[in-house]
């Protein structure tokens, strides 16, 4: 008996290398979609196709197709751009898109409400800043975060220097993107993916390089993880993580987030061989039947950790060396002012849920383009959606401050909880969302402090993370209150994440309303005011008390 493989893999198979047809949907006027198989490979190329939810009902009324739009998100190791680039980038947002700009969670920028036919006006316009999309989604390695701490610059440089090869190194080969977007010359006889194959990988596949001791980038969230080792500064190898995910389904207990086991230690010059090597391996065992099954996380779990090794050890010729000690003591980001070694400064600016937008009071991404005007060193993209003003000479500093207050980039009264948060975008464009994120997400986090201060805590450093559905943007099961959709206004509650991105939580109440929520917060911080120990927090608290148990082993804890 033939075992049916996921519709998905014969329209990459037929899509001759991601072309598809591509060429004739963008050029069909009757409709602001694209057909449905060119809908699957266009992710490939950096971007989604969505609707508006909010008017889908009236526009149906009106026997109108839905208002489609695009999401496209370009590929930026590492999140480093220079001020010229952003200033194509937010003059795009302007006029080719919905006059905004996002910062992801994968430390990059992406537009929403582009129309069909601005689909090659903005590829084109952002290739002419050296920014391309090409992997920005789906079934191949998308962009390689770093940790953007910029004040250990050397070492800094290295560990982003080794993100940036690492995604070229695991691009897609296809001259499709060219040829379509770019008006390059089409490929004459015959065309191969060396690593991909013609199918490329069973989902999507995510890598990080971080930099101890800060976790900025969640790297055990990541399919594939490096951990730089220094000694004197300087980059000596990384520790090399596999297997981490966030994504679930909700009641399906084949599905759970998982964090990345350790493969062992490597020096850096086998870096490249390696990632290769886990790729191809994905490539070869992973699930091509069920996509919900498909991450590294269950073809390690399939395989087993010491099989999963050996074959990338084959693969890439080398062994691995036995892991070198590393401690994360924290993660997210230091705000305001730092001072590099180098006697530069950098400035963080807190961009709530990623959304760079002019508002009355906070004209953000008006500040942002006056600041791109005059900056002399770069910006940096931050994994929890915030964006550093990075190598500014001293002589600069007060101007460029002077400009971030103008505009309220800079507000001196915003909780500790509030910064520390993250919010995906979900309603109403994305299409997997159950329930609102990001437009919720500002008015929950002040109930939250309203519950902080009436319990005397102070500014209580909490990481609150919430998503529309469960496949984890915003990396919730790693917050230490995590909210994850489940319907329209109702949310799961998860509890007991830590501080530093290495350990998860675990579902606490189920299908709450926003109410709901509150009600159970309002009982739990009033417990962990009385109830704490000296400086522990909140999620080392709810395990401690026995409120939740930490989860162990996921493939066969998480949802008890």
């Amino acid at each position: 008996m033939t075992t049916q493989l996921h519709p998905n893999e014969d329209i990459k198979a037929r899509s001759r290398f991601l072309r598809g047809t591509l060429a004739e949907s963008l050029a069909d006027d009757l409709t602001g979609a694209f057909a449905p198989a060119d809908a699957q490979i266009s992710k490939f190329h950096g971007f989604y196709e969505q609707d508006d939810r909010d008017q889908r009902q009236d526009r149906l009324d009106r026997r109108l197709e839905p208002y489609y739009s695009f999401m496209l998100r370009a590929r930026l190791p590492g999140g480093v751009c220079t001020p010229a680039q952003w200033l194509v980038i937010d003059e795009i947002g302007r006029t080719l898109a919905n006059g905004t700009l996002r910062l992801t969670t994968r430390q990059t920028f992406q537009y929403h409400g582009i129309l069909k036919r601005d689909l090659k006006g903005v590829i084109q316009g952002i290739n002419r800043a050296l920014i391309d999309s090409i992997g920005g989604c789906g079934d191949v390695n998308r962009n390689v975060l770093c940790n953007p701490n910029p004040v250990e610059s050397r070492l800094h440089a290295e560990a982003h220097d080794w993100a940036r090869r690492i995604s070229e190194h695991l691009l897609p080969k296809t001259r499709a993107y060219h040829e379509l977007w770019l008006d390059g010359e089409q490929v004459a006889g015959e065309e191969s993916e060396p690593l991909y194959g013609a199918t490329y990988l069973p989902r999507k596949f995510k890598t990080a390089v971080a930099v101890p001791p800060i976790n900025d980038v969640d790297v055990y969230a990541n399919d594939l993880g490096f951990i730089a080792i220094a000694e004197a500064g300087r980059l000596v190898g990384f520790n090399v993580l596999a297997g981490g995910g966030m994504g679930t389904t909700h009641r399906d207990t084949s599905t759970y987030p998982r964090l990345a086991d350790s493969l062992g230690f490597l020096p850096p010059e086998h870096t490249l061989a390696v990632a290769a090597a886990v790729v191809s391996v994905q490539r070869d065992f992973g699930n091509r039947v069920e996509r919900k099954l498909a991450r590294l996380k269950y073809t390690i779990e399939t395989l087993g950790l010491d099989r999963f090794r050996a074959e990338v050890e084959e693969r890439a010729g080398v062994r691995f060396e036995p892991a070198r000690p590393i401690r994360f003591s924290e993660r997210g980001d230091r705000y305001g002012w730092v001072e590099g070694h180098d006697g530069r400064r950098h400035l963080t600016l807190f961009i709530e849920n990623g959304r760079v937008i002019d508002r009355p009071g906070a004209t953000m991404m008006t500040g942002l383009r006056e600041i791109a005007r005059i900056h002399q060193g770069d910006f940096r993209i931050t994994p929890s959606q915030n964006l550093i003003v990075a190598g500014v000479a001293p002589e600069q500093a007060d101007c460029i401050e002077t400009l971030a207050r103008e505009h309220g980039l800079i507000q001196d009264q915003r909780s500790r909880v509030r910064l520390q948060g993250i919010a995906c975008v979900a309603l109403p464009t994305c299409p997997q969302a159950m329930a609102e994120a990001e437009r919720s997400f500002p008015e929950i986090v002040g109930a939250v402090e309203a519950l902080i201060a009436r319990h005397g805590l102070g500014d209580l450093d909490l990481h609150l993370r919430m998503t529309g559905c469960p496949n984890g943007c915003a990396r919730p099961f790693l917050a230490e209150v995590g909210l994850v959709g489940k319907a329209p206004g109702r949310y799961n509650l998860l509890l007991g994440g830590d501080d530093r991105g290495t350990r998860l939580n675990r579902l606490y109440q189920e299908n709450l309303s926003e109410a709901q929520i509150l009600d159970s917060l309002d009982g739990l911080l009033g417990r962990y005011a009385v109830e704490r120990e000296p400086d522990e927090r909140f999620g080392d608290f709810v395990i401690r008390a026995g409120i939740v148990r930490p989860v162990i082993d996921p493939a066969r804890d998480f949802h008890e």
